[in-house]
């Protein structure tokens, strides 16, 4: 599926993961209020489940901020199967501790399960690329407008804009924005990117959400100072 689809898959998973661990440690601290006389072997049971069923998702969807959809969703799928293959037979005198090993095995085994059929397409750079123009005549920008000067960084930003299908991401779960390329492209900084953005020498694609993505592209003035 493509990295869009796959974000909102992946992202909704997370937060139905989040939304039972928050309500089972809820339903602890109540029961722990209760007192000393109320049995709490069960919902300490089902508080270890819901957070290690949790923990897999927190640790993904970091990865997938700071690596992008496809890679972190890979970097993950191989770290939980690390973790699953180097668990050994011994067990602890500690019953909880116990439990929750076994818990967190489970919920490892989960995410492999839930994950287990979700491929993210690598971008069709042939497909993405821009369709020919029309023949016409060419407008010379550096003449009607002035060039500004940039510094290489931004220079590179722009033709990381130019050539790595640069898009701006939203995550659900964290509100904070990354910086998604194509495959085998290194990735701008997001100041640099949204500091082209302001200055105009890149605009994007507002028409869809940010949580689906928005692709940034470079106006007639970055391909000047691209140019230049």
């Amino acid at each position: 599926m493509d990295a869009s689809t796959a974000l909102r898959t992946l992202t909704h998973r997370a937060e139905m993961a989040y939304t039972d661990d928050e309500k089972a440690r809820t339903l602890l601290a109540e029961r722990l209020g209760q007192g000393a006389a109320t049995d709490l072997s069960q919902t300490i049971d089902a508080a270890l489940v819901a957070s290690a069923n949790a923990k897999p998702w927190r640790q993904l969807m970091k990865r997938v901020e700071a690596h992008g959809v496809r890679e972190g969703l890979a970097k993950q799928k191989a770290e939980v199967m690390e973790v699953l293959l180097s668990y050994g037979m011994g067990m602890s005198t500690s019953l909880v501790a116990n439990a929750a090993r076994l818990a967190e095995q489970d919920g490892q085994r989960r995410f492999l399960n839930a994950v287990d059929t979700i491929e993210v397409d690598e971008v069709d750079e042939a497909a993405d690329a821009e369709p020919a123009k029309v023949a016409e005549a060419p407008v010379n920008v550096a003449a009607a407008v002035e060039v500004p000067k940039v510094t290489p960084a931004q220079k590179r930003t722009l033709q990381a804009i130019k050539t790595a299908g640069v898009r701006l991401q939203q995550f659900r779960t964290s509100g904070s924005v990354c910086v998604e390329t194509a495959p085998g492209h290194d990735r701008p900084r997001r100041d640099m990117v949204e500091h082209a953005i302001d200055q105009k020498w890149a605009q994007r694609d507002t028409s869809t959400s940010l949580y689906r993505g928005q692709a940034v592209t470079l106006t007639p003035l970055g391909e000047a100072i691209l140019a230049r």
